[in-house]
C-alpha cells in the first residue's frame, strides 16, 4: 500500500494548479503514478494498492495507464470503502455500499504561483532516502513544460 497521487496534468486541468505547483506537488511532495509503479516494481507485493488520489470514472483509467508504464503486477487503485480481505493464500478486494463521492469545488479565483523563496528545503535525511526516478519524472516535467511554456526542474535527481 503506497500513495499514488494524480499526475501533474490532471492537477492542472481538474484542480487549477499552476504548472510548477502541479509538478512539485505531483512528483516531489507526492508520488506520481509512474513513480508508484517503480516503487511497486522494486517491492513486488502480492497486490499493489495505490491510494490518495481522486479515484473516479475519468481519473482511474488514466492513473492505471500511467502506473502500467512502470509496473505490470497485480494492482488495485483504492477508493473509499474498498475492503481488502487478506489471508495467507488469497487477497480479495470488494466494495462496501455507500453514496457516491463528488469532486471538491474548483477554486473561486485563479491561483498564484508558489513563492519558492519561502520554501522550506527537505532535510538531508529526507533527501538521502529520496528516489528521484528521473526516467519517469523527467518526461512528466518535459510534458508539462512543453504544454504550458514553462521550464521547471524536479527537486530530486539521481
Amino acid at each position: 500500500v503506497h500513495e499514488c497521487f494524480l499526475p501533474p496534468d490532471l492537477l492542472i486541468e481538474k484542480q487549477g494548479f499552476a504548472p510548477l505547483e502541479a509538478l512539485m506537488v505531483g512528483t516531489q511532495g507526492h508520488t506520481s503514478p509512474e513513480q508508484f509503479g517503480k516503487v511497486m516494481s522494486l517491492v513486488k507485493p502480492r497486490l499493489a494498492v495505490g491510494y490518495h488520489f481522486y479515484n473516479d470514472f475519468d481519473t482511474e483509467p488514466y492513473v492505471r495507464e500511467r502506473v502500467r508504464k512502470t509496473y505490470d503486477g497485480p494492482l488495485a487503485l483504492a477508493t473509499d470503502y474498498m475492503v481488502f480481505n487478506v489471508t495467507k493464500d488469497d487477497i480479495r478486494v470488494r466494495m462496501s455500499v455507500v453514496d457516491e463521492e463528488v469532486w471538491p469545488s474548483p477554486p473561486l479565483k485563479k491561483k498564484n504561483p508558489p513563492d519558492t523563496s519561502k520554501a522550506i528545503p527537505f532535510s538531508d535525511f529526507t533527501r538521502s532516502g529520496a528516489l528521484g526516478f528521473p526516467e519517469v519524472v523527467d518526461p512528466i516535467f518535459d510534458e508539462i513544460n512543453k504544454r504550458y511554456g514553462t521550464d521547471y526542474e524536479p527537486i530530486f535527481k539521481e
